[in-house]
C-alpha cells in the first residue's frame, strides 16, 4: 500500500493556488499585449529577446531552446515560423556544422527594439509595480528555486539558472 501524501496545509493550499493562477493568467496577458502591439507571442519575444543579447546575434538551437525552457523540436517550429517573417535566419554553425544556429536579421532586431518597451510597461504593469524591492528578491528566488525543483526532477544534472 503506497504511503500518504503529504497534504497541504491550508497556508500551503492558497500559496499553491495563487501561484497555479500566476501561471496560468501572466503568460496570456503578456501573449495579448506582444500579440496586439507586435504581432508576436511572448514565447517569439522571449527567442528574438534571447538572440538580441547574444554575441554575434547567434545561438545554437540546442542552447536556445535550453534557455526558453523548451523542447528542441516546439523551437524549431518557431524557429521556422520567425525564418518566414525574416526575423531570424537558421544557418550552420561555423564550429561544428552538425549544430544548426539561428541568427537575428535586422528586421527581427528591429522588431524587438521595437517591441520591448511595451513589453517592459506590461511586465511592470503585472508583476514589478506595487512591490518593495524585499518582495521582487523574494519573488527571483522563489522563481529560481521552482524552475530548479522542476528541472531537477525532470533530469538531476539540469541546474538552469
Amino acid at each position: 500500500m503506497p504511503d500518504e501524501p503529504a497534504w497541504l496545509t491550508e497556508q500551503e493550499t492558497e500559496a499553491w493556488i495563487a501561484l497555479a493562477k500566476l501561471v496560468f493568467k501572466l503568460p496570456s496577458a503578456l501573449d495579448a499585449q506582444l500579440l496586439r502591439d507586435n504581432n508576436l507571442t511572448l514565447f517569439d519575444y522571449f527567442v528574438l529577446s534571447i538572440l538580441s543579447m547574444s554575441p554575434g546575434r547567434t545561438r545554437r538551437l540546442s542552447e536556445l531552446a535550453a534557455e526558453v525552457s523548451s523542447s528542441l523540436s516546439r523551437l524549431s517550429n518557431v524557429v521556422k515560423r520567425l525564418e518566414l517573417r525574416g526575423l531570424l535566419r537558421r544557418q550552420p554553425d561555423p564550429e561544428n556544422p552538425r549544430y544548426t544556429t539561428a541568427a537575428l536579421t535586422d528586421a527581427g532586431w528591429d522588431l524587438v527594439v521595437t517591441a520591448a518597451p511595451g513589453h517592459v510597461t506590461a511586465v511592470r504593469r503585472y508583476v514589478i509595480d506595487g512591490l518593495t524591492p524585499h518582495q521582487i528578491e523574494v519573488l527571483r528566488e522563489v522563481a529560481y528555486h521552482v524552475t530548479r525543483q522542476v528541472a531537477d526532477a525532470a533530469d538531476p544534472d539540469t541546474r538552469p539558472c
